[in-house]
C-alpha cells in the first residue's frame, strides 16, 4: 500500500495548486519569488554580467582603488564603475556578483549535505525508537545548548580556510536542526493509518521508511531547509567578517563586507555596504520565499 507523497486533508487543493493560487494572489509571495529569480540569475550568469572578472589580477589597476559610485577609470578612462570600487581596484558590481555565487554555493551545498544527514537520522530514530533515539536525541539536545557561531567558530579555527572547510563546520553546527524537526515530524506520521496497514501486509522495514515515513516527512524538512540556507548564508559571512572563513582568493559577500570595513570611517561607505545590500536581500529573499512555502504545505499556519 503506497501514502501519498504529502498528507493534505480529503477535499484540499494539492500543494501545487495552493502555490500556484499564493503567487496569483498574494503580492509579497510574487516579489519574494521575483527576489529569489533575480539573486540566482545573477549568480548562475555572473562571468557573463559582470563587465569585470574582479580576481583576474592582470586587469585589475591599483591607481583606480577605492574610486566612488560612477566614477571612470580604466586604462583609455572609458570604463565607468557603476558601484565604485574597493582597495584592491576591483570593480564592486562585478565583486558582488561573483562573492554572491561563492555564498550562495556555501549556503544551499551545507543546507543540502545537513538536510540528507539530519532528514535520514532522525526519522530513523523515530521510526526505530529504543537506546538509538535515545542517544541521537542526547546528542542533538547537546549540540544545540551550544550557540551555532561558537560550534562553527571552533571548527574552523581547528581545520583552516577553505570552500570544503566552511560547508563541513555549517553541516555540523545545522544536521541536528534537521534531525530534531524530522524525528518529530516522523513519531507523527509513523502512527497513521498508511504505516499501520503497510504494517499488516508485512512490508519490510526499508521499504516502509523509504517509500511511505520518508516522503510524508520531507514537506515540512523543505520549509525547515529554507531558514537554514539563510542561516547558513549569514553565518558565513559572519566568519568570513571575522577572518576565519574562506580565504582571500575565493571570497563571499562577508569578505567584501569585511574588506571596506576600514575605510567606512574615511567615507567609503560603497565598499562594505553595497555588499551588504546583497546579502541582506538575498537572505530576505529566501525567508520569503519559504515562507510561502510554509503557508502552502501547512494551511493551518496560513494567515
Amino acid at each position: 500500500m503506497s501514502a501519498p507523497s504529502v498528507s493534505v486533508v480529503p477535499g484540499d487543493e494539492t500543494p501545487w495548486r495552493r502555490l500556484a493560487r499564493r503567487y496569483a494572489e498574494s503580492r509579497l509571495a510574487l516579489l519574494g519569488l521575483a527576489m529569489l529569480a533575480a539573486v540566482l540569475l545573477l549568480a548562475l550568469f555572473a562571468p557573463w554580467v559582470a563587465p569585470q572578472n574582479p580576481y583576474d589580477l592582470g586587469k585589475l589597476d591599483i591607481m583606480d582603488s577605492r574610486l566612488p559610485p560612477g566614477s571612470l577609470g580604466g586604462e583609455a578612462g572609458d570604463f565607468r564603475y557603476l558601484l565604485g570600487t574597493d582597495g584592491q581596484g576591483r570593480d564592486m558590481w562585478s565583486a558582488i556578483l561573483y562573492g554572491l555565487r561563492v555564498s550562495l554555493v556555501v549556503g544551499v551545498s551545507s543546507g543540502v549535505i545537513a538536510l540528507g544527514l539530519g532528514l535520514s537520522l532522525g526519522v530513523l530514530a523515530a521510526y526505530l525508537g529504543g537506546r538509538f533515539e535515545q542517544l541521537l536525541m542526547r546528542i542533538v539536545d547537546i549540540q544545540l545548548g551550544f550557540p551555532s557561531i561558537l560550534v562553527a567558530l571552533v571548527l574552523i579555527a581547528t581545520l583552516g580556510k577553505g570552500v570544503d572547510k566552511v560547508i563541513f563546520a555549517l553541516v555540523t553546527v545545522q544536521w541536528a536542526y534537521y534531525a530534531r524537526t524530522a524525528r518529530s515530524a516522523a513519531l507523527v506520521e509513523r502512527h497513521k493509518d498508511y504505516m499501520e496497514a503497510a504494517r499488516g501486509l508485512g512490508l519490510s522495514r526499508p521499504r516502509m521508511v523509504l517509500r511511505h515515513l520518508l516522503p510524508n516527512t520531507l514537506p515540512p524538512m523543505i520549509v525547515v531547509a529554507t531558514v537554514q540556507i539563510a542561516h547558513a548564508i549569514s553565518l558565513e559571512a559572519t566568519l568570513s567578517f571575522l577572518g576565519l572563513g574562506l580565504p582571500a582568493t575565493e571570497p563571499s559577500l562577508g569578505l567584501l563586507i569585511a574588506n571596506g570595513y576600514e575605510s567606512l570611517l574615511s567615507g567609503k561607505y560603497w565598499i562594505s555596504v553595497y555588499p551588504g545590500v546583497a546579502l541582506l536581500f538575498t537572505i530576505l529573499s529566501i525567508n520569503l520565499v519559504g515562507d510561502q512555502l510554509r503557508d502552502v504545505l501547512n494551511p493551518r499556519l496560513a494567515t
